[in-house]
């Protein structure tokens, strides 16, 4: 199958690696992986802001740059949230009647990761060996919006050599929810405290997620506490394997734009 790549505004910002993994083990499942090059942001945080009309070229540019796709795959429970929930919503209520219609035909057609994997693919053992004691955070927008599921367990209980552990209120939010963390920091901040207190309870040395934004979150603080606990995309423990030097460390994948 051929299948593009949508790498997210802030996957390819921040943390490049997250799709770079991705194109790796779609790639090494034996399937052909492109990276439309006129891609950008998906609009999430236009709408979620309220600004639903500058949203509208946003959503415009986006199903531009993948129409023709068989299928769109992304690393991050939100930001397919927002094209299955927003884009064709937002399209809609500008007038743009066309542009909603093409909209909703790609949201069709775009998978989160583990949604790819185990309903497009019908795979949960891709092949992956990550000698770690983990633990899995289901995010808000994955677990509520995408109903994804036991899907990235199944995925986590396939991979050899890993030892994955419960999260005690794994369904409660990590507090980052976007501009929710700088306008209600001190809210935010306490929600972390509780979801940090958790992923420590189980002794894990990764906490993995399939947004790379909750990650990041959930991820400085740890760091600052020093607690030794690292967070990992579940799309970087999926694309290893027994031939990495580093279990965290994957291969730039050969794709085309």
């Amino acid at each position: 199958m051929r299948v593009a790549l949508f790498a997210t505004c802030l996957v390819d910002t921040v943390v490049p690696q997250v799709a770079r993994a991705t194109a790796v083990l779609l790639e090494r499942l034996g399937h052909e992986v492109v990276v439309p090059p006129t891609q950008a942001c998906c609009g999430q945080m236009h709408v979620n802001t309220g600004y639903r009309r500058e949203a509208v070229p946003i959503v415009a540019n986006h199903v531009r740059a993948f129409a023709g796709a068989e299928a769109v795959v992304a690393p991050s429970g939100s930001c397919v949230a927002s094209i299955h929930h927003q884009q064709a919503m937002v399209a809609r209520r500008a007038g743009e009647h066309a542009l909603a219609d093409e909209a909703q035909a790609l949201a069709g057609r775009t998978y989160e990761l583990s949604q790819f994997l185990v309903d497009v693919l019908g795979v949960t053992d891709v092949g992956a060996y990550y000698p770690h004691r983990v633990t899995y955070h289901p995010t808000c927008h994955s677990l509520r919006l995408l109903r994804v599921g036991d899907r990235p367990l199944a995925l986590l209980r396939a991979v050899r050599g890993l030892d994955l552990v419960e999260l005690p209120g794994a369904e409660s939010c990590c507090g980052f929810g976007g501009t929710f963390a700088v306008k209600n920091a001190d809210t935010s901040t306490a929600m972390l405290t509780d979801k940090m207190a958790n992923v420590l309870s189980t002794g894990a040395e990764v906490c993995t997620a399939g947004d790379s934004s909750c990650l990041v979150h959930i991820g400085g603080g740890l760091s600052r506490l020093r607690s030794g606990t690292r967070t990992v995309h579940l799309a970087e423990i999926l694309a290893s394997t027994e031939d990495d030097v580093s279990p965290t460390q994957t291969t730039r994948p050969a794709v085309r734009a």
